[in-house]
């Protein structure tokens, strides 16, 4: 089994900021973090961190190497009920059907 993150009081970017009970960040430096990542283990490309998971641009929404397809299968994300087609996280979702489905 993977463990999991737990805050530390410290900001995980590795500036060493303290940050508050529960954090694991100081404001903004989640994405200082990802971007870190993105260019140490995957050439600071989106694409090519979804590609080196085994995820692909595909024609067909359905195809299984289509990222937003997997974490609608794995139920960690929603597909829009009014069958527009688009995915996300259930929050996202909420917004989606305010927005676009009055």
């Amino acid at each position: 089994m993977t463990e999991t993150a737990e805050p530390t009081g410290h900001c995980y970017c590795g500036c060493g900021a303290t940050v508050g009970y529960g954090r694991y960040f100081a404001a903004g430096h989640d994405k200082t973090a990802e971007a870190a990542f993105l260019a140490l283990h995957h050439e600071a490309s989106v694409a090519q961190m979804l590609y080196d998971h085994g995820y692909r641009a595909v024609a067909n929404r359905e195809d299984k190497r289509s990222v937003t397809k997997a974490a609608v299968t794995r139920k960690l994300w929603q597909e829009c009920p009014k069958g527009c087609g688009y995915r996300g996280a259930r929050e996202s979702i909420n917004n989606h059907v305010n927005r676009h489905h009055q």
